[in-house]
């Protein structure tokens, strides 16, 4: 589904590469963790694969497209969940799933039909009209889901999914993203929470100082790492304990 090859960026006026001839091959149906300490590269990377950011050289394809020669082709088949909020705090829910679906250029009746069952999905019909400045975190979260996922992408970027929220959310959350999953959407999921990537990802990628250090099966990881006895020991193990501040 993507095949990244000598990726690489350098923003201007940096010393160091952000990203540095990274190679990674991610399977159809995968959901792939891309994990790393602060200012790792992780960002830069899906702000890359997401035609948000040019690479300085390297290429990758999505679903068979090259991202120089098909990119509004490709940015129709991918799907964008920031950390951050993308919504409008003076709409309602429906109206800002609303406002981002035609965005997507969907039919209305065919808008109105996703709307309404990601809403009864995640526990959100009851505040459909109720303004986004009004919800709690999780609740946010989960219309920023939705937002990401009305047209139906072939590949979904996820980043920080489910922080800040609480327990029910997150577990609403990633079972809707396992449903999606097995009905054939490709995730890349980037977090913080070592142990939500351990059990949610067919796969992971640590990434540092914009190399991929290691990759693998979460479990073969572990099996790998004498002393690990979770994803969290791999991490230490392979990129430290020095504090990676940085401002």
């Amino acid at each position: 589904m993507i095949e990244i090859i000598q990726l690489s960026k350098k923003y201007k006026g940096a010393a160091h590469f952000a990203v540095k001839d990274l190679n990674l091959h991610i399977a159809t149906n995968d959901i792939y963790g891309v994990l790393g300490p602060n200012g790792a590269g992780k960002t830069t990377l899906i702000s890359m694969l997401s035609s948000l950011l040019k690479p300085t050289s390297g290429s990758f394809t999505i679903d068979g497209l090259d991202f120089k020669k098909n990119k509004r082709e490709l940015q129709q088949r991918i799907g964008i969940v920031p950390q951050e909020y993308a919504l409008y705090p003076t709409l309602t829910a429906y109206e800002n799933l609303e406002y981002f679906g035609s965005m997507y250029g969907l039919k209305r009746s065919t808008l109105k039909e996703g709307i309404l069952n990601n809403l009864e999905r995640l526990g959100l019909t009851p505040f459909s009209d109720k303004r986004i400045s009004t919800f709690s975190g999780g609740m946010k979260r989960r219309v920023n889901l939705i937002a990401g996922i009305l047209h139906q992408p072939k590949v979904l970027f996820l980043d920080e999914p489910t922080v800040g929220v609480d327990v029910q959310s997150k577990s609403a959350i990633m079972d809707h993203l396992l449903e999606l999953n097995s009905q054939g959407t490709t995730i890349i999921y980037t977090s913080h929470h070592l142990n939500e990537a351990e059990h949610f990802c067919t796969k992971i990628a640590i990434v540092d100082n914009g190399e991929i250090i290691i990759k693998g099966e979460p479990k073969n990881l572990i099996a790998n790492h004498l002393e690990a006895h979770n994803l969290e020991d791999v991490f230490i193990a392979v990129t430290g304990k020095a504090l990676r501040d940085h401002a």
